[in-house]
């Protein structure tokens, strides 16, 4: 029964889980939406007071119990949703002083390597430099991802642009970080954008939020760090 039957040359095992590794480490690298807020929504006209709440992210994986709201010291600040970044909305609000900010609130369960990024911008008279803080025990304790970074204007003399909901989204207000190993797997991380230098006029200083996105990748199942770990055992013996 064997004549004329021919033997497929056996492939080593090792040869075998180099690719699978390979493929397994290039989908780690594909980061995902966690949660995301693209502020698809506007705040109810005449919102006003200390704190507010704009609710869930529209998009994402973990959107459940996630949020986006803002703290301020004046009871009178008015919360508003003017033009985004490419988009019909924003999230913004005026009034502000140091030590005033917004929030952002999600789990990362199932995924490590965090990263965060927004679209920030201000009026000629809003806080120019922030604070980038991120929690994980609920604001017990807080690390500083970004120091003092700069919020650049939008509109008006000296603005190097203008968001606009009729135009495409403008790269230069983009303001991202990593999180570091701290914000993975976690049941809940906050992140804080908080002023830390005065506005030029607190009553009518204005900051905005747009295209919130909270991003990571998905954690290994232990199956899969076993076969990565075979491989790398693998490759190792075939280089002696």
């Amino acid at each position: 029964d064997d004549l004329g039957r021919k033997t497929m040359p056996r492939v080593p095992r090792s040869l075998l889980l180099v690719p699978l590794a390979g493929a397994l480490l290039a989908t780690a690298a594909h980061a995902d939406v966690v949660a995301g807020w693209t502020i698809e929504a506007p705040v109810p006209s005449g919102t006003s007071g200390p704190e507010y709440s704009y609710g869930a992210a529209e998009q994402g994986a973990n959107i459940a119990g996630s949020d986006l709201n803002g703290v301020h010291a004046s009871p009178e600040t008015f919360w508003i949703s003017p033009p985004g970044n490419g988009s019909q909305y924003s999230f913004g609000n005026n009034r502000w002083t140091i030590g005033d900010y917004f929030q952002v609130e999600a789990s990362t369960l199932g995924y490590q390597d965090i990263s965060i990024s927004f679209d920030q911008c201000r009026n000629s008279n809003g806080a120019v430099f922030f604070d980038l803080l991120m929690s994980v025990d609920e604001g017990a304790s807080w690390t500083t991802l970004l120091s003092s970074y700069e919020v650049l204007q939008s509109g008006g003399g000296g603005s190097p642009g203008t968001w606009s909901a009729s135009a495409d989204r403008n790269p230069i207000y983009l303001v991202e970080a990593d999180a570091g190993a701290m914000a993975a797997d976690r049941e809940s991380v906050w992140f804080r954008m908080q002023a830390v230098s005065e506005p030029g006029s607190a009553v009518s200083s204005i900051s905005r939020l747009d295209n919130v996105f909270i991003e990571g990748n998905v954690v290994p199942a232990p199956g899969a760090m076993a076969l990565l770990g075979l491989a790398g055992l693998a490759s190792r013996r075939r280089r002696r």
